[in-house]
């Protein structure tokens, strides 16, 4: 696609769109300008010049791109809320209802609070997927907007220009790609590229110019002689060479680990032909005129990448021995090739059903669907990201239906990707007729076979090797339904056995009289009651404290009315949003003060304090609500049980002298256990009483030091 140059004019911009749509609104798009320049009259931009170029510049490059009127004026209006005091209504009034839909999902969170810029960032993008689900010329004039800013980024200062520059190249050039649009990747990450590394870019830039000097002569030499051959064998097309872009060629020399002068395809050749039927006519004439380079053919064409791009790859050992890479394509993949989808978003005539626009995001509203009742913009990001990487497969059904999945994923993800309830029962799978693990990675080309089982239910272990967002979720969603049956029933359970245990009724459990006690700690229903008790956020205790009266509490209950009986153990530990609570130190870890902690809601015991780093608290495996925030707290005199492990030469006085080096750091020892080895070694294991981790890193440290010490350590099991 020919990207030209900005539009200074808005008589200039309506003349270019009267190029391609003669039935145009003019008038609309010239309102919309003096709106916009009214508006930003009195700013400028960071390179001096009138902020109103920026809005008209925006508009050229949605010119350029063929876009409807509406889409247009939006780009002269999209900062118009964000910079001024105009207002949607303002907007809605003035240009109708679609426009300023367009120009309200463009606007940025400025007025939004934020804890920090990161959230502030996810939040942004969170709201720009969302509207691009329910209309994709959001992200198309987002496209727009971006560009020319990325045109423009010498003038921020290189704090600003290493920000965007990342955020360009690891989120709107690979949601490009995804999108079909291979010029706008291509100038997305060659700008990047030019910010990020500024030195090697230039170097790369004049390299490549060489190159392609040098072998000017050679290229066309290669060309005449496809154009003559296809000529001869009465295939139409057209033949020309091209320069492949510069990050491209810089992402080969990284991923190979080679310089640049060892990068052989830097030029290639395109074929342009009519069908898809020449298109392989002419990859046998090409493999006819030269050798094919083995394993460097691909058919996007019978297989399409996940963004719709066909075409036919292929390298070849042409004359004088030069590896040269041709690319076959129609006329209309070629343009699919290069607009993507938004060659169906043109001025008029799109396709209504929508059918091809699903084609292109339906992955997206998938995310969105599933991602809807997740809190969490950063989480939500991730999932975004996670999608719009390349990388994918494709394999076949028993019935030949070709499925895409991304790279690395399992029969579990397919079982997912065809139902939900084939994935919740999936129990086995065959590839090419043969039995494998769940957690088979799948190959291009598999033929996959799921086996199915009524009634089985999946296995949280599933998150640890699922790769698409729709398993992960559907996952996720229905352990969160399971975990909440098992805290009502277990929570239900407790509240009867304390109301016989008070000699009350257990019909009580249902009562209005509980849900009046309960009321206090802001429960409303019986069902959150029960879930509360059971997941530890509530003690039963303080429920039978609001039943019963006084005189009638027994010595168990009065010792509860103050707050939760808790260990020593418990001291110290302050847990965000949450008073009265039961927790106690995991024993997979044994978190000490000092160290970074997360709490993570139990059933029926309350909150278990991890170390940030747990394996435990693995957010892949486990039900994200019920992390806590958690912080050490208190005067630093309590003490926790540490497992110590000394590995020392077998000899006598050693324990003893342990022992006193241990007492002069005013450490007590609870338990000991001793042993030898086959080797003649001594194996102790101490459990000691440790303050915080600065005491603990005092203890490892004097240990070591001691004369027959060989190895000292903690242990967390």
């Amino acid at each position: 696609m020919v990207i030209l140059h900005d539009i200074n004019t808005v008589d200039g911009l309506i003349d270019r769109v009267f190029m391609y749509n003669p039935e145009a609104n003019a008038d609309l798009l010239r309102r919309a300008y003096a709106f916009s320049n009214e508006m930003h009259y009195k700013q400028k931009r960071k390179a001096g010049n009138r902020y109103i170029q920026h809005p008209l510049a925006v508009a050229a490059i949605l010119c350029n791109m063929r876009m409807d009127t509406n889409s247009i004026a939006a780009g002269l209006l999209h900062d118009t809320i964000e910079d001024t005091v105009t207002t949607i209504e303002e907007i809605k009034d003035l240009f109708g209802e679609d426009v300023a839909f367009l120009v309200e999902s463009m606007t940025k969170l400025s007025k939004m609070e934020f804890r920090t810029s990161e959230d502030a960032q996810a939040e942004n993008f969170r709201k720009m997927f969302l509207a691009m689900a329910e209309d994709m010329r959001v992200i198309l004039i987002k496209f727009a907007d971006r560009l020319h800013n990325m045109r423009t980024l010498e003038h921020l200062s290189v704090d600003k220009r290493q920000r965007i520059a990342t955020e360009t190249l690891e989120i709107y050039a690979p949601l490009a790609n995804r999108l079909g649009i291979g010029w706008l990747k291509s100038m997305f990450e060659d700008l990047s590229f030019k910010f990020l590394h500024p030195d090697i870019y230039e170097q790369l830039v004049h390299k490549v110019a060489k190159k392609r000097e040098e072998q000017e002569g050679y290229l066309n030499e290669v060309v005449k002689i496809v154009e003559a051959h296809l000529k001869a064998a009465l295939i139409p097309g057209t033949v020309n060479g091209r320069v492949k872009h510069n990050y491209g060629i810089y992402q080969k020399m990284q991923k190979q680990q080679i310089p640049f002068e060892l990068v052989y395809d830097v030029i290639a050749i395109r074929i342009i032909t009519d069908t898809q039927a020449t298109c392989y006519a002419s990859l046998g004439l090409i493999h006819s005129l030269w050798t094919p380079v083995p394993g460097r053919f691909k058919d996007f064409i019978g297989a399409p990448k996940s963004n719709l791009y066909q075409a036919l790859h292929t390298t070849i050992i042409g004359p004088k021995g030069e590896r040269i890479e041709f690319q076959i394509r129609t006329q209309e993949m070629d343009r699919i090739a290069e607009e993507g989808i938004a060659a169906h978003w043109k001025y008029k005539e799109r396709d209504k059903s929508g059918k091809m626009d699903d084609k292109y995001v339906s992955w997206l509203r998938e995310i969105v669907k599933s991602q809807k009742d997740t809190p969490d913009a950063k989480e939500f990001l991730e999932a975004v990201k996670g999608n719009i990487l390349p990388g994918v497969v494709y394999v076949f059904t028993p019935e030949g239906d070709i499925v895409e999945l991304p790279q690395d994923a399992t029969p579990v993800d397919l079982a997912y990707s065809i139902h939900t309830e084939v994935g919740h029962q999936c129990t086995g799978a065959k590839v090419n007729r043969k039995i494998v693990p769940l957690r088979y990675r799948l190959q291009n080309g598999n033929t996959v076979e799921i086996i199915t089982s009524h009634g089985h239910v999946p296995s949280r272990d599933w998150l640890k090797f699922v790769k698409t967002q729709r398993a992960k979720a559907r996952i996720k969603q229905w352990l969160k339904i399971e975990e909440r049956k098992k805290g009502l029933a277990l929570g239900e359970e407790m509240l009867e056995k304390a109301l016989r245990r008070n000699k009350l009724s257990k019909d009580l459990a249902r009562s209005d009289d509980v849900l009046e006690a309960a009321s206090s700690f802001r429960i409303k229903t019986h069902e959150d009651l029960f879930v509360a008790i059971g997941y530890g956020r509530l003690s039963v205790h303080k429920i039978i404290n609001k039943l019963l009266p006084e005189s009638e509490k027994t010595e168990e209950e009065m010792i509860h009315a103050g707050g939760d009986k808790r260990s020593d153990e418990g001291k110290g530990i302050t847990i965000e949003g949450v008073d009265n609570i039961m927790f106690h130190r995991s024993k997979c870890c044994y978190p000490l003060p000092g160290e970074k902690v997360a709490g993570f809601v139990t059933r029926g015991r309350g909150v278990s304090i991890h170390k940030i780093d747990c394996p435990t608290l693995d957010t892949n495996t486990i039900d994200v609500d019920r992390l806590l925030e958690v912080e050490w707290a208190g005067d630093g005199q309590v003490t926790f049980a540490v497992k110590v492990q000394v590995l020392t030469i077998d000899k006598r006085g050693l324990l003893a002298e342990l022992s006193a080096v241990l007492s002069t750091l005013n450490v007590n020892i609870s338990n000991l256990a001793a042993s030898s080895t086959h080797d003649k070694k001594a194996l102790f294991n101490f459990t000691l009483e440790i303050r915080d981790k600065r005491q603990l890193d005092q203890v490892i440290a004097r240990v070591a030091q001691i004369n027959g010490v060989l190895e000292v350590k903690r242990i967390e099991t």
